[in-house]
């Protein structure tokens, strides 16, 4: 059942994504080669929790961390570990927070160091597609619109969508209704609603769209372990047009880039 938010309600989702925005800023200016993803997760729970908020991954569903990170062929639900990260890897930051009872869920995925030109490509077109997917979160639309525009887009550009992980509905629980794939066909699914959160997250491959999941129960790789990419942005339905909650802005002050990417999407200044 998908859950509409009140403005109220929304605004203080805004403070949660908002919450989790800036803790990707901040690790933006620690994540490079040399540091090790635990080190990050430790900066990351300590600035969520000075913040006011509380790291939502860490015990959720009995996951050890604050962050999931999840480097090169890893799609998503990497765990923090010691291995120090290296020049010419990516790596997919998926953070999570619970503030004023509601949550805020998004990811970036980093470049560190220097990184292969096909994988900046895979890097570029996964971002791109995920706010072709937020264009399709109107009045009038279904969930599989969304899917089908980032589908679209991704593999006319030659890359492949994770099937078996999906975006979702976003509340006073993590994951609500409903489900958000990144493939699908227009017209099916869920129609939506005025005042729905969802949190949109393309999962692209270089490679097959196939995938396997980690002895650990929760780091999933693709099958061929060519790179994969994942962005995440969480999105408000405000007068039936989306509204976006959550923001790279602060990302994208830590790495020095210019973008007017978000523009169509926010109504007020961050």
């Amino acid at each position: 059942m998908i859950i509409p938010k009140t403005r109220e309600e929304i605004e203080l989702m805004r403070e949660s994504s908002l919450l989790v925005s800036k803790t990707l800023g901040m690790i933006a200016k620690e994540i490079k080669p040399g540091v090790t993803t635990l080190y990050l997760d430790k900066l990351a729970e300590e600035f969520i929790r000075d913040h006011g908020g509380v790291p939502a991954f860490l015990g959720l569903y009995d996951f050890p961390n604050s962050l999931c990170m999840s480097p090169n062929a890893q799609v998503v639900h990497g765990i923090p570990n010691n291995k120090p990260l290296e020049s010419g890897d990516v790596i997919s930051v998926d953070c999570g927070v619970l503030k004023n009872e509601f949550y805020g869920d998004h990811a970036y995925s980093f470049e560190i160091g220097e990184v292969a030109p096909e994988t900046k490509r895979l890097l570029k077109i996964t971002k791109e597609s995920l706010y072709v997917g937020i264009r399709q979160f109107k009045a009038g639309n279904r969930v599989e619109d969304v899917g089908n525009a980032i589908q679209t887009y991704c593999e006319s550009h030659g890359y492949s969508v994770v099937r078996e992980l999906v975006g979702h509905g976003l509340g006073r629980k993590m994951h609500e209704d409903p489900e958000m794939p990144n493939y699908g066909k227009r017209g099916r699914g869920k129609l939506f609603v005025e005042g729905m959160v969802v949190a949109i997250e393309p999962m692209i491959n270089m490679g097959t769209k196939n995938i396997k999941q980690l002895k650990d129960g929760w780091t999933i790789l693709t099958a061929d372990m060519k790179p994969s990419a994942h962005f995440e942005h969480n999105v408000a339905l405000i007068d039936g047009k989306p509204e976006l909650l959550s923001t790279f802005q602060y990302v994208y002050d830590a790495l020095g880039i210019v973008s007017d990417e978000e523009k169509e999407f926010r109504r007020k200044a961050l």
